[in-house]
């Protein structure tokens, strides 16, 4: 077996040229793996303080609404990557929890607007705070420059896989 993984010892051609086994981006895709997976495990977990019967990828949804407000499905299926029937499915077992309600949406009356409850708002508000009460104490040895600037390159990896 050689470096690159290819048993034959041909490097993939469409990847000549474009840095990829550079040491940075070698850095860069180890170090968002393990960030992944530990997001992933959070995010389970975070489901759970939610409401113990509560998805892990559901939990995704319930911030969306948290911060953008009344959202239709359609959506909120479009943000997430899911097809109109995962999302169905999802918000009836939000609803049956009590976290999400829809109501008629007063632009369109064949859709539904999907928002959280009372209930719902106030656990994910709790939820999310306990994690950046985490996240201030993980980081605490950071200057606040790193931690604002950690945060804007974030922000521009996420619009960047937008593309």
């Amino acid at each position: 077996m050689h470096q690159d993984g290819n048993d034959d010892g041909h490097r993939d051609a469409s990847l000549a040229g474009t840095g990829v086994d550079q040491p940075a981006f070698l850095a860069l895709e180890r170090e968002l793996t393990v960030l992944l997976r530990r997001a992933r495990a959070s995010q389970g977990e975070m489901a759970r303080e939610v409401h113990p019967d509560l998805e892990s990828s559901a939990y995704g949804l319930l911030v969306r609404l948290d911060e953008c407000g009344k959202q239709r499905a359609t959506e909120l299926a479009a943000y997430i990557g899911v097809g109109k029937a995962t999302m169905s499915r999802q918000l009836r077992a939000l609803e049956e929890l009590g976290l999400v309600a829809r109501e008629p949406d007063p632009a369109d009356g064949r859709a539904w607007l999907v928002a959280l409850t009372q209930e719902g708002h106030d656990r994910v508000r709790r939820v999310r705070e306990a994690r950046r009460a985490r996240y201030a104490g993980r980081l605490a040895d950071w200057d606040t420059h790193e931690v604002t600037e950690l945060a804007r390159l974030l922000h521009q990896l996420n619009r960047g896989m937008e593309k």
